[in-house]
């Protein structure tokens, strides 16, 4: 096992190059869910129609830089994201199952649970920013524009105009939709992973390797997807306005239910799915290979008492 500072760094390295391959996808994510808000179906005009056309306009009206809007940003964002969410799972989960059974290789799924969903919430409280600016930044199109349009120039362009008319209270806009959000997803991206990785194991005999960790990856991706989207569509909305559509997370979700329908909180699931299932395979998969290059370095730089504790 790495150390908890070693465990972080491989998360987000694992974190950073699956964003590389998934974040076309999450642009085309946050304008369907921003596409007709607050607007009744007769009235709102569709201009993404689903995953595949929303990639080919932005590529034709935008090209590969519309696409990857905000892409620095969104490093920034997985590497504490996920560097919580990966290095911090297992030291809550073991910290958590020795004080409740007295053995830290018991396996609950409550406590599981717990561990997932709270490492979330932690990376997504210290990650906010980073995902607000992003999400402005994707937001923004010359040629199809969607919800609230920012213009911002870049990424620190944002955080200084943000800083400059909505203050430190801004730059923080919709932590809380984040947290529920990532807490749901948290909660079982990674039980999930493992469940399903014993379960091959145990029943099917599958050995440990890279058809392993995409079965598993796979599976938890998908659960991911159909709890987290609900929160997710909430948390771009929250994060897109200035404060002046939404007061909160209750009232964003009433008003778009009672607007939209019951159905606009899943907006852009397809593009969601698109985007959550090659990245989670690649984040825990890649995870297990950062994991063992982590291992292998701090086993040559740690003095041997640290070594003896982890």
């Amino acid at each position: 096992m790495s150390t908890t500072l070693g465990s972080f760094i491989a998360g987000g390295m694992a974190a950073c190059g699956a964003v590389t391959v998934t974040h076309p996808f999450e642009t085309v994510k946050i304008r369907l869910q921003l596409q007709g808000e607050l607007q009744s179906k007769l009235d709102a005009p569709r201009m993404y129609k689903g995953v595949l056309h929303g990639v080919k306009v932005i590529a034709q009206n935008e090209g590969p830089k519309g696409l990857f809007r905000g892409i620095g940003a969104a490093y920034v964002y997985q590497m504490i994201l996920n560097g919580c969410r990966l290095g911090f799972y297992e030291p809550l989960r073991k910290g958590t199952t020795s004080a409740i059974f007295k053995d830290a290789n018991v396996q609950s799924l409550g406590v599981n649970i717990f561990s997932g969903a709270a490492s979330g919430i932690l990376g997504a409280a210290a990650g906010s920013p980073f995902f607000l600016v992003k999400t402005r930044l994707q937001s923004y199109s010359p040629f199809l524009p969607v919800g609230t349009q920012h213009g911002y120039k870049n990424a620190r362009d944002g955080f200084r105009q943000i800083y400059t008319n909505e203050g430190v209270k801004g730059l923080y806009r919709g932590v809380g939709a984040a947290m529920v959000r990532t807490g749901f997803g948290s909660s079982v991206q990674l039980p999930t992973y493992f469940f399903v990785k014993r379960r091959l194991v145990k029943h099917l005999d599958v050995e440990e390797g890279p058809v392993l960790h995409l079965a598993s990856s796979t599976a938890s991706g998908f659960v991911v997807c159909c709890v987290m989207h609900p929160p997710d569509t909430i948390m771009s909305r929250m994060y897109n306005q200035t404060g002046n559509l939404y007061t909160g997370v209750l009232d964003c979700l009433l008003k778009t239910v009672k607007t939209e329908g019951l159905f606009a909180i899943y907006k852009g699931f397809f593009a969601h799915l698109a985007r959550i299932l090659p990245h989670t395979i690649l984040t825990l998969s890649l995870a297990e290979q950062t994991n063992k290059w982590m291992r292998r370095f701090e086993s040559r730089v740690l003095p041997t008492a640290i070594k003896d504790k982890i």
